[in-house]
């Protein structure tokens, strides 16, 4: 029986790529000189910048958003915190990469699926959907039902057998 699986990864080669060019583009720029703005990436799921001030964290928060964008990250997966007062009158921000579909929107996805009367099943397994059906055209029809509902994390259609 036909099916595919509904996911929300990142490619985390990507965000270190973009991460070490805005680290490159930080160090290079004249308004950061002697600023010691750092940013750390734990490999997983939190960013975290730190600056002089809190214009400096906007200032790299804004060269890091382009970065991530040139390289094809989806915005929609990165979630920006707040800039905060840090140790010794600096200004640091966290930010945190959602992967995986949380229980909430995996239902919303199923539901998405039913309710556009197509003869194809959902079903929830683990932070993903996988959807069956007996007609690839059903597929292809159900993955542009859910394409067409914009979620506010990225979708990708992964393991699309026949």
């Amino acid at each position: 029986m036909p099916s595919f699986d509904v996911v929300s990864q990142l490619d985390l080669q990507e965000v270190d790529n973009a991460l070490n060019q805005a680290r490159k583009e930080v160090l290079q720029r004249y308004d950061f000189k002697d600023t010691a703005t750092v940013i750390d990436w734990d490999k997983k799921e939190k960013i975290s910048i730190e600056s002089k001030d809190d214009f400096k964290v906007k200032a790299v928060d804004d060269v890091l958003r382009e970065k991530l964008a040139r390289r094809h990250v989806s915005l929609k997966a990165v979630e920006f915190g707040e800039v905060e007062p840090g140790p010794g009158g600096r200004a640091k921000q966290e930010i945190t990469l959602k992967q995986g579909i949380d229980a909430d929107r995996a239902r919303q996805i199923v539901k998405l699926v039913k309710d556009a009367k197509l003869k194809v099943q959902a079903q929830i397994m683990g932070d993903q959907v996988r959807v069956s059906g007996k007609k690839r055209d059903d597929l292809q029809a159900a993955i542009q039902a859910i394409r067409a509902y914009d979620m506010d994390l990225p979708l990708q259609f992964i393991n699309f057998r026949e």
